[in-house]
């Protein structure tokens, strides 16, 4: 049985880790480094870098903080924010990164994936598609959420995989920061039609709904946080024990 895997994720704004509420009210929380540091020593079985604003400010990912906290982990290290060229993945890469993350660009560009995948590897390529209920379907949408683009997130995402896109990160704007659990919904229908692993982001708001999550949804591969990790409501070796106790095969 494939074990699974929990991810802080570090969304970074001007050089600083912030967290907000259905991706809105952001606010300060801590040096990413620090953070960064703290979970890869700390049981993390991986680590999500995101700089939330790049693509809305049409600049390029601040790298010399990304090589900071490359140099501090020692766990898997995915990256993403303004990656919209190939260009973008080759630099990532060089500052650490072990898989880069595309949403905007993407979409911006669809055969950014293949592009990718072809001379990275599909192992390297992750899609995360942000997407929110809209009169009976999942729209997409884009620029750290604050784009709809009248795509549909199912037809997204098989697209996606068909392209090279070797994981998924599903982020619920719906229950982004909310803490009332897990979009067990979408994520069910996103874990239907996938064929590659979907990590589950957004939502989280204690160990029981992680517990949920894996049991509800065997064929999630990962439940990804932020708020809960980052001011300490649930320690990560804390929240493994559980799962483990509760017969949920975790990666130790």
């Amino acid at each position: 049985m494939i074990t699974k895997r929990i991810i802080p994720c570090l969304d970074v704004k001007d050089g600083r880790v912030v967290k907000g509420v259905n991706f809105l009210n952001l606010a300060d929380v801590s040096s990413p480094v620090k953070l960064a540091s703290y979970y890869s020593e700390n049981g993390a079985d991986e680590l999500v870098f995101y700089d939330i604003t790049a693509s809305a400010e049409g600049r390029a990912l601040f790298t010399d903080i990304l090589t900071e906290v490359a140099r501090t982990v020692f766990i898997p290290l995915t990256v993403g924010g303004g990656i919209n060229t190939i260009e973008d993945f080759d630099r990532v890469l060089k500052c650490g990164a072990d898989k880069v993350s595309v949403n905007s660009g993407a979409i911006k560009n669809p055969s950014l994936i293949h592009e990718a995948a072809k001379k990275y590897g599909d192992q390297c390529v992750v899609l995360s598609v942000d997407a929110k209920r809209q009169g009976g379907h999942y729209e997409v949408y884009a620029r750290g959420g604050r784009e709809a683009t009248g795509i549909d997130a199912l037809e997204w995402i098989k697209r996606g995989i068909d392209s090279g896109a070797g994981e998924i990160v599903l982020n619920s704007i719906d229950t982004d920061g909310v803490k009332q659990g897990f979009d067990l919904e979408m994520l069910d229908a996103v874990c239907r039609i996938s064929s590659v692993p979907v990590i589950a982001s957004g939502g989280a708001g204690g160990m029981e709904d992680f517990l949920t999550l894996f049991r509800i949804i065997p064929r999630v591969s990962a439940g990804l946080a932020a708020s809960i990790f980052h001011f300490g409501q649930v320690q990560i070796p804390d929240l493994k024990r559980y799962l483990s106790d509760n017969r949920i095969n975790m990666r130790r």
